[in-house]
C-alpha cells in the first residue's frame, strides 16, 4: 500500500524549489545533465539509507525524498527561469 502523504508533500515541496532555481548572470556555475544524474543518483542512495516512516511498510526508500526530486526537475522543466 502506497501512502499519498508523503508523496504529495514532497513534491510540492519539490516543485516550489525547482521553480525558484534560475541562472545568475554574473555567475559561471552551470547546472547541466550531469549535475541532475548525480543529483538523482545521491537522491536513490539517501533514500535507500534513510528508508520509510517507521510505520510505512510499502517500500524500502523513503518516498517523499524521491517525489521531492521528481518536484525539482519537473518544477524547473516548466516554470524554471533560464
Amino acid at each position: 500500500m502506497v501512502y499519498i502523504g508523503p508523496l504529495v508533500l514532497g513534491f510540492i515541496m519539490g516543485f516550489i524549489v525547482g521553480t525558484r532555481i534560475k541562472p545568475v548572470l554574473g555567475s559561471k556555475l552551470k547546472f547541466g545533465a550531469s549535475v541532475y544524474l548525480v543529483l538523482a543518483i545521491v537522491t536513490v542512495f539517501l533514500a535507500y539509507q534513510q528508508g520509510p516512516f517507521p510505520w510505512y511498510t510499502d517500500s524500502v526508500l523513503a518516498n517523499g525524498l524521491i517525489s521531492a526530486f521528481a518536484g525539482v526537475i519537473i518544477g524547473k522543466l516548466t516554470f524554471g527561469r533560464g
